[in-house]
């Protein structure tokens, strides 16, 4: 599963063009409403700068720990309660992706499995798997940072999210810091092919 994972994002991330043309395009189905522009969203919330910021060193954690370099954390009242790294290779766990390893966390934080009235901040757009373990928590609020064209299940090539099946919705806006997290990510891939090389 983890180089699966490796592939699909090398493959969107290997070339710097690849992100300027989906942005310039406004993504493979990803829907405006999803896709913001960073001024218009921070403006209304500077703290989203500050937890993208935050989600962003701990996507260098796992970069330095030779992981996909994906961070996230989740806020209740304004306050940080979790924050999870990618970790499927340390762990042999092809769950722990960084939003599974912060729900984890919140879990535990909360003494709840459920994770009602708080945001999810995370720098690459979620898997399918992940936006279904942020559905069953009940995570209210999700925002991502880099969108992800290849396995992006929050509007780049499904959009789980928006799925009327289910029992509770969540808010989804994508795009904060969108260059730094996609940076972190063509960085990562262009590293380990010159040391292929």
């Amino acid at each position: 599963m983890a180089m699966c994972y490796f592939l699909f994002v090398y493959l969107f991330y290997e070339e710097d063009a690849l992100l300027e043309k989906y942005v310039k395009k406004g993504g493979m189905g990803m829907t405006q409403k999803v896709l913001v522009q960073d001024a218009d969203f921070i403006g209304k919330n500077k703290d989203h700068l500050k937890w993208m910021q935050y989600a962003l060193k701990l996507a260098e954690r796992s970069r330095d720990e030779g992981e996909v370099p994906v961070g996230a954390v989740i806020i209740k009242d304004e306050k940080l309660i979790a924050e999870g790294w990618n970790q499927p290779i340390d762990r042999n766990d092809a769950t722990a992706h960084a939003e599974i390893m912060a729900i984890r966390a919140a879990g535990e934080v909360l003494n709840n499995y459920r994770l009602p009235d708080t945001t999810l901040y995370v720098t690459l757009e979620p898997c399918t798997m992940c936006v279904g373990a942020i559905i069953h928590a009940r995570i209210a609020n999700v925002i991502f940072g880099a969108p992800d064209p290849k396995t992006g299940a929050a509007g780049s090539v499904v959009d789980v999210f928006s799925a009327d099946c289910h029992n509770h919705q969540v808010r989804v806006n994508g795009g904060v810091m969108m260059n730094d997290c996609g940076q972190i990510l063509r960085e990562f891939f262009r590293e380990r092919r010159a040391s292929k090389d």
